[in-house]
């Protein structure tokens, strides 16, 4: 029998048509129907490509020259955008960037989750779809002799130090930045080197509460004491009067992970605020929060839309973190219990009940999949369920525990369309119809995407 092989070969330059995106936002271009994938190629645009990997049933390419150029190509604003990688779709319209998110949500949903006769509305996107994120944490290093900050370049850690902004970021966050590394360095601060563990400064970490210009400063060391503490706090609050909080974080394992386990106040408050809609929060350190809490408001009207809570429903919020949709609920519910297995978050959640003087939402730590099964051994019978899991969905057990709970409605948050599909063939045959999914730009000019599902009970 004859061996397949690739109608390419690694190396080699080709003209290649660009098609279609791959769900990361790459072009794809067939030879002899080999498809190839290439970065920052757009479809309808004709390209010079070198083939730089072939295996069985496709290859990658890298994009050389552009011979058609698509209309949708724009020139990025950010100026280290080819080496960054934390954005992927700065080169495409914002037009073509929500058009390829509804796309790859409807090609989950027919080819994970059969169900492809279901609405799966236009991307919900922004007005302005930049400078959104309301927090940055940002890496720090030496070199000549000078503190540098700015992001690693793609698949490595060496920071790109020409880094002069970034157009996604709140521009209080970007100034924040270059002050802390300003005065650190004329005060003499090292960084730390990751290679041979040594050194002070780690991370810089800014989080700024868009409706409140409130803002917090966390600097995360390797060390327990930070030199010259006095003079640093005294700077940083004569140049920022808005700083509400200033916080050193000590990270001494040798590790990735950003934040270590100790973290102090060291000037200001424990908390910064800020509110979506009617709801306020507070946020620490160490608290999970929407980093951009524009489209988050426009995540929860879609969710409480979908959820249609009458002022005698009781309301189950899974994976509640802390408390964000749980409060929105409780706005228009009889009862609402949030359960999360983050403690800390728990604890969050329940200060923010408070702050909003939200009494008929209760708080729970624990895993959904063993306290709901107990739930209903007592009783407990909710007329909808609303979730938020992580990237990676639903555990199954949870999934079992939820249909048996037997819900009128499930309202399903997800930030994975793959998993979202996964769990709805799952809920489908569990006895639940999938009525519609909206798609929401929570992250502008990157390849991710959130999107909410309305799941509605088959009554037989």
């Amino acid at each position: 029998m004859a061996k397949h092989t690739a109608p390419v070969k690694k190396n080699q330059t080709i003209t290649l048509t660009f098609e279609d995106l791959t769900h990361e936002g790459n072009g794809v271009g067939k030879v002899d129907g080999y498809p190839l994938f290439v970065p920052y190629g757009l479809p309808g645009e004709e390209a010079t490509v070198k083939v730089v990997k072939v295996n069985k049933n496709f290859g990658f390419g890298k994009l050389l020259n552009i011979k058609k150029k698509s209309e949708d190509r724009v020139e990025p604003p950010c100026n280290v955008f080819y080496q960054c990688g934390g954005c992927q779709l700065q080169h495409m319209s914002y037009d073509l960037q929500l058009h390829m998110k509804q796309n790859q949500v409807k090609n989950v949903m027919k080819k994970i989750a059969h169900l492809e006769h279901v609405p799966v509305h236009p991307t919900i996107g922004m007005k302005d779809p930049w400078r959104y994120r309301n927090k940055v944490q940002i890496p720090v290093g030496e070199r000549d002799g000078e503190l540098i900050t700015g992001f690693y370049r793609m698949r490595s850690h060496d920071i790109i130090d020409d880094m002069e902004t970034c157009v996604v970021q709140d521009e209080v966050n970007d100034r924040s930045i270059h002050a802390v590394r300003r005065i650190a360095n004329r005060l003499g601060i090292t960084a730390y080197d990751e290679r041979s563990d040594r050194g002070v400064l780690r991370h810089i970490m800014v989080r700024t509460g868009r409706e409140t210009d409130e803002t917090m400063i966390v600097l995360v060391t390797r060390t327990k004491k930070l030199p010259h503490q006095d003079e640093l706090i005294r700077e940083l609050t004569e140049t920022f009067p808005h700083v509400k909080s200033i916080v050193h974080n000590i990270n001494d394992r040798k590790t990735n992970v950003i934040l270590g386990r100790k973290t102090k106040v060291i000037w200001g408050e424990e908390y910064i605020y800020d509110t979506i809609g009617d709801v306020k929060f507070a946020i620490s350190a160490q608290s999970f929060y929407q980093i951009n809490p524009y489209q988050t408001k426009v995540l929860y009207d879609k969710a409480l839309e979908y959820a249609d809570i009458g002022k005698e429903d009781v309301v189950i919020d899974a994976y509640c973190g802390i408390g964000t949709i749980s409060l929105f609920l409780a706005q228009k519910a009889r009862k609402v219990y949030g359960i999360e297995v983050v403690p800390e978050a728990i604890s969050d959640a329940k200060n923010n009940a408070k702050i909003n003087g939200i009494e008929n939402a209760e708080f729970f730590v624990g895993e959904a999949e063993k306290v709901m099964p107990e739930w209903k051994e007592q009783g407990l019978d909710p007329d909808v369920i609303v979730i938020d899991p992580p990237r990676k969905g639903c555990d199954p057990d949870f999934l079992k525990a939820m249909i048996e709970m037997d819900p009128k409605r499930i309202v399903y948050v997800s930030c994975n369309p793959s998993t979202l599909a996964r769990d709805l063939k799952i809920l489908e045959d569990g006895g639940y119809e999938t009525k519609e999914v909206q798609p929401v730009d929570m992250f502008p000019q990157t390849n991710h995407i959130e999107g909410v599902c309305w799941l509605k009970k088959k009554f037989v």
